[in-house]
């Protein structure tokens, strides 16, 4: 059995919906969940939940929380029994597959790096977020936010993980990655965008080259790279979008149909809209390059939400996506990709 530690002091909301996201995700998919936390606060909790007894829950306690206001590399250093960082030792020592936190994302990231160690062949982690595209298939944008300057080997490395993502995870046939930029002719961009291209040309990727903004959600390419500042602008813009399309959407609706019928036929097709764009269907973002799994979910996450969360990390743990994250960096080992950086 697949077992996933999950911090569940990290959240805005925690420990309720990390405790019900839990109990859902050892319900649906058979996995088993380790709760880290104070054991004070999380053993009421998981007893007031009609049927979790029976469920592979256990709780591990955790003395210290690292809280959204703290810094991160500062209460990485001084909580040394805080819940994100015992959820990281029971992935280090083989004790879980994976770990999954809703907490401070520069803090999860700083000990996820430090505590469970890199992949060899990669030189930062890198956050990837799916979205949704015209065509109905999966996008893999990354980097969402880990890495606000990257060099052109950075990216280069970033376009190898999402690749491997994209094809391992969801089943994506030979993925089409494209290089975010802001034209495609292969002058445009910035100094490292342009360094990237012709790096990424030289990788036997299916790589289409430069992409535009326009191109996130046409469907016409399966990953796109670019830094996190970036791509952490995209995402935040886009949750921002489809929540103001969701409640026009609604307004309108409410003011145009009368008729019980027609209603109920538009207040359907607003419900599936309405799970295409919601985030917490996803989960989270894997944090592509350490060893083992770690999944970043929002702030904010619900019970949905993590349940997903719970759901990818335990998607990663058996499809080995790391391991063969590097087998393809050891494979071009001699390539542009592992040269001196430019």
């Amino acid at each position: 059995m697949v077992t996933i530690a999950l911090d569940a002091m990290g959240g805005d909301h925690a420990p309720a919906s990390e405790i019900d996201g839990a109990v859902q995700a050892a319900r649906s998919y058979g996995v088993r969940v380790l709760l880290v936390g104070r054991q004070e606060v999380l053993r009421p909790e998981l007893a007031r939940r009609n049927g979790a007894a029976g469920l592979p829950i256990e709780i591990l306690h955790a003395s210290e929380v690292v809280t959204m206001e703290d810094n991160a590399a500062r209460a990485v250093r001084s909580k040394r029994d805080s819940s994100i960082r015992v959820a990281a030792r029971l992935v280090r020592d083989g004790l879980a597959h994976g770990v999954v936190s809703a907490g401070n994302t520069g803090a999860v990231m700083a000990t996820a790096k430090m505590i469970q160690g890199m992949v060899p062949g990669v030189e930062r982690p890198a956050l990837a977020s799916v979205l949704p595209t015209r065509k109905g298939t999966p996008l893999v944008l990354i980097d969402v936010g880990a890495n606000v300057d990257c060099t052109p080997r950075m990216l280069a490395q970033f376009a190898v993980m999402g690749e491997v993502y994209s094809r391992v995870i969801l089943k994506t046939e030979r993925p089409r990655i494209g290089l975010l930029s802001i034209g495609t002719e292969e002058q445009k961009g910035n100094e490292a965008t342009r360094a990237a291209l012709g790096l990424l040309r030289s990788l036997p990727l299916n790589f289409v080259g430069n992409v535009e903004g326009r191109d996130v959600y046409s469907g016409d390419v399966d990953v796109i790279v670019c830094d996190g500042f970036v791509g952490n602008a995209i995402l935040k813009a886009s949750e921002g979008l489809a929540e103001l399309v969701k409640q026009m959407l609604r307004e309108t609706l409410s003011a145009t149909l009368t008729r019980r019928f027609g209603y109920l036929i538009a207040r359907s097709a607003f419900a599936d809209f309405k799970k295409r764009v919601d985030y917490s269907e996803t989960g989270g973002a894997p944090l592509l390059g350490v060893r083992g799994v770690c999944i970043i979910c929002h702030g904010s996450s619900n019970a949905n939400a993590i349940k997903n969360a719970i759901r990818i990390a335990a998607e990663f743990a058996r499809s080995q996506a790391n391991r063969q994250i590097e087998d393809e960096l050891s494979r071009w080992g001699q390539a542009p990709l592992a040269a001196k950086p430019l």
